[in-house]
């Protein structure tokens, strides 16, 4: 008897949430590449070395060849700058579950705020008097509103997220706290704010994951369900955080995301350059999950920090495709933008296009089949480097210093980007 092994469309969408399926997807895209059979990119082998050398002076230049002093690539290093202000909020909090709560709190909301400000926005703090712009701006400025209470629900304990606090979060609020004005504009306000109104859904909607209460830091609850000991160690599987992550935070993106079999995908795109080996509906879609991998990310080692638990399963993760970490190939070279495929920016003179755009879909997804590669080929063993370490210390910290020298005046990347706040 014949039976039919191929999936349906359920499973191909179940498929598409999961982490393997980021390395299949972008991997399919850039055998495409290495054949010259992309829409908008060419792409450059010869380059490559020119991306390890650059990332390994970096890395040589920062830190040495002590690896161990490299810390993961996430949100902690973000609130971190110009002083510490995460260990200062540690030490007011009694109780390391409890603590371990409230980071959790602050590292979502701060994570679901940080898609890209632009390069005209900034925040001044007043504690300290300087301004902090992009990704470190954002935490720190989310910080601040997570101190103030804007998210929690409860007056006396403003140390706190949950779905009746964000239930409450209209434009004007975040505007106000984020500066927003004529002369200091913020890439994707309303963006913003839905995420936070959605993720009150999402928190209210799921009990199991976030309690009663609607919290993001009851996923702790969840995850020592989910985990085993092993001596004095507990282990928790990140597939059980990404379970979390991918399930129950999908109410809170754009209904206007790709759906498939009437599931919401998230951060999945169609990619015109699979059309022509695409057989059924789906095969020409390719995930990235970048804002919840960089939660993923910065979860783990909040978690790790204030619990000691070990998480397993960390080589399923994968690079980050956003626009630090892409810059980089197309400033050194390795990808190059086709002739007149995009339009030219009057003011930046840049090509243009929308996180949406095909284009950029085939940028991401060769972005993600670069990420893990280098400087693994150099002798460098994976367990003195992570690829956590890798992000952290050469790829996007590479992709904004290659960035700067070569746009001193925005920094910014190598296209202009038109974001809804919501994908970067």
């Amino acid at each position: 008897m014949l039976v039919n092994t191929e999936f349906t469309l359920e499973d191909k969408a179940a498929y598409l949430r999961t982490l393997p399926s980021i390395r299949e997807r972008c991997g399919r895209v850039f055998e495409l590449a290495k054949g010259g059979k992309l829409e908008y990119f060419d792409y450059h082998a010869d380059k490559e070395e020119d991306v390890t050398e650059f990332c390994l002076n970096i890395i040589l230049r920062d830190f040495g060849t002590d690896y161990s002093k490299i810390p993961p690539h996430g949100r902690w290093r973000h609130f971190d700058l110009g002083r510490s202000r995460v260990e200062p909020l540690l030490a007011k909090w009694d109780g390391s579950k409890e603590a371990s709560k409230r980071l959790i709190d602050l590292f979502v909301v701060s994570v679901l705020l940080d898609a890209g400000a632009g390069k005209d926005w900034a925040y001044h703090e007043k504690s300290s008097g300087e301004k902090y712009s992009r990704s470190e701006g954002l935490a720190i400025c989310s910080l601040h509103m997570f101190d103030e209470g804007l998210f929690s629900s409860q007056s006396d304990q403003p140390h706190r997220v949950d779905a009746a606090g964000l239930s409450k979060i209209t434009v004007e609020a975040v505007a106000q706290h984020m500066q927003v004005s004529s002369l200091n504009p913020l890439v994707g306000l309303e963006g913003r704010t839905s995420l936070l109104r959605n993720l009150s859904n999402a928190l209210s909607t799921d009990s199991e994951l976030f309690g009663s209460d609607g919290r993001p830091g009851n996923m702790l609850d969840f995850l020592e369900r989910e985990s085993k000991m092993e001596g004095s160690t507990r282990l928790v599987p990140l597939a059980a955080l990404w379970h979390v992550l991918i399930n129950g935070l999908n109410p809170i993106w754009p209904a206007s995301r790709t759906k498939l079999a009437g599931v919401s995908l998230g951060d999945v795109w169609p990619c015109g350059a699979l059309n022509d080996s695409s057989t059924t509906e789906g095969d020409d879609l390719v995930p990235f999950h970048k804002l919840t991998q960089w939660m993923t990310y910065s979860l783990v080692e909040a978690i790790t920090h204030t619990m000691k638990w070990k998480f397993v399963g960390m080589e399923d993760m994968t690079g980050l495709p956003e626009y630090r970490n892409g810059g980089l190939l197309l400033d050194l070279g390795v990808l190059t933008l086709k002739p007149d495929v995009l339009p030219i920016d009057e003011t930046s003179g840049l090509p243009k296009a929308s996180s949406s755009d095909p284009a950029i879909v085939e940028w991401r997804a060769l972005t993600r089949s670069h990420r893990g590669r280098h400087p693994f080929e150099t002798g460098i063993n994976p367990d003195q480097l992570n690829l956590a370490q890798v992000l952290e210390s050469a790829t996007w910290k590479g992709g904004r210093e290659i960035a700067k020298q070569k746009r001193p005046t925005s920094g910014g990347p190598p296209l202009e980007l038109e974001s809804d706040g919501t994908v970067f």
